[in-house]
């Protein structure tokens, strides 16, 4: 059955400490990277973080990401309502219904390649202000007789207090409530106005086992990581340094000896000279894939990345710009391209990986050039047509978000089994027959 309804760097010279005798960290840049003066976060997440250095020494960027942006106090993400027009960036599902829609296509054509399980958990990490799981819905409301008897729910993993609230908001209006105790698994909970449940989770291992679909849609590249540099006694970590003298600026220094970090995350056969490396996202990928082997399902991961070749992507986003990564840190976004290869390496052999496939060509092959032309079928206004006809330029564009996005899919290995021959045939002669496409990885023809 046929179905059819501001982007987000700086570059590290070498400088490393002495073979022996008392450490040293020298600087990694030969400029300092130095804080504003914007007193409102000085008093909160960098005094904290100059506080902490000063007591244990520089802190890994891993640490610093995690601090800045996920701090239960003082955290970017806590604090703050980051997306859309008045915020620091806009995602996709903000751009266009489109793009949501076809993800709720690429959902059902996965649960209906799993054999229509009577049970369907949506999944989204990450959700933003609820926008993409809003389209989704709709998908499954249009094509509720394709979904039968089976039972639908919404589980959403968002540590934001602020995004939250904004999620149920869109999705449930004032139909959710808090649970009673900060320390409840489910810290909220609603109901959609058709009925869906709606859960909000901290942590993935906090949503119920399940047959789910995982969607993970600027998630991964919001991630800590680690960075590190190949000097000549070897691989050393990058780290995150109070200015002597001046304890309101911070600075990236290269550690002069081994930790524990760069003795056991970075590859034996790497190449590059700088890496970074998403400790945090190789245990999300693996806790995916863990479920993927045991419940069934599918998670499909789109973000800002590359397959293993690029090196320094750290970077900052504030009201739509780049933002030094060290200036006034909890003020802005930080964000760090997605490698996909080592996300496919640390899923593991339980689970077939597809992509990463480029966003234009994942789009293309759902359909969106087709869907474009039914909406603009039905409009009559010439300024939501040009609005239209804008966002899929920005999606599809190689210029815009057209590559710069990149699609990923972990799915069972059953699922791209080729189909067992039925007994008693002959068909030595003939072709066997090929495993079922998946929609998005594989073009499509829609009729």
């Amino acid at each position: 059955m046929s179905l059819f309804v501001g982007f987000k760097g700086h570059v590290i010279n070498r400088a490393f400490g002495p073979a022996a005798g008392r450490l040293r960290w020298r600087p990694a840049l030969s400029r300092l990277l130095c804080t504003s003066s914007e007193e409102q976060h000085r008093p909160s997440t960098l005094r904290h973080l100059a506080s902490k250095i000063k007591a244990t020494g520089p802190i890994p960027v891993a640490e610093y990401m995690k601090e800045v942006l996920t701090n239960p106090v003082t955290g970017y993400y806590v604090r703050n309502s980051m997306l859309g027009a008045d915020g620091d960036f806009i995602t996709s599902p903000e751009i266009s219904q489109m793009f949501g829609e076809l993800l709720g296509v690429w959902i059902l054509s996965e649960w209906m390649g799993a054999g229509r399980p009577k049970q369907l958990q949506l999944v989204e990490l990450g959700p933003g202000k609820g926008s993409l799981a809003a389209d989704v819905l709709r998908v499954f409301g249009q094509l509720r007789p394709v979904l039968g008897e089976a039972s639908v729910s919404l589980h959403l993993v968002e540590v934001s207090p602020v995004l939250s609230r904004l999620q149920a908001q869109t999705l449930t209006g004032s139909g959710s409530r808090e649970a009673a105790g900060e320390d409840e698994p489910v810290y909220r909970r609603g109901e959609t106005g058709a009925g869906l449940p709606v859960s909000w989770y901290r942590r993935l291992e906090d949503v119920p086992a399940g047959f789910s679909i995982f969607v993970a849609h600027e998630f991964f590249d919001a991630l800590p990581i680690h960075k590190f540099q190949r000097t000549a006694r070897g691989w050393r970590e990058v780290m995150v340094d109070v200015v002597p003298n001046r304890p309101d600026q911070l600075r990236f220094v290269v550690s002069p000896s081994p930790t524990l970090a760069s003795s056991t995350l970075v590859q034996a056969d790497e190449r590059r000279d700088h890496v970074e490396v998403c400790a945090e996202g190789a245990v999300v990928v693996q806790q995916l894939a863990r479920r993927i082997v045991e419940d069934g399902g599918a998670a499909l991961i789109a973000d800002y990345g590359h397959d293993g070749t690029k090196t320094d992507t750290f970077r900052g986003f504030k009201d739509h710009r780049l933002h030094d990564v060290l200036s006034s840190p909890g003020s802005a976004d930080l964000t760090a391209d997605v490698d996909f290869s080592y996300l496919r390496r640390m899923a593991g052999g339980g689970v077939a990986c597809l992509g990463p496939v480029t966003q234009r060509t994942f789009l293309k092959n759902m359909g969106i050039e087709a869907r474009l032309q039914v909406l603009l079928r039905s409009c009559s206004d010439p300024s939501t047509r040009k609005q239209l006809i804008s966002s899929y330029d920005m999606l599809t564009d190689v210029a815009q978000m057209g590559e710069r996005f990149l699609f990923f899919g972990l799915l069972p290995r059953c699922r791209l089994a080729k189909p067992p021959t039925p007994a008693g045939l002959k068909l030595e002669r003939t072709r066997s027959p090929a495993p079922p496409p998946v929609a998005g990885f594989t073009e499509l023809s829609f009729s």
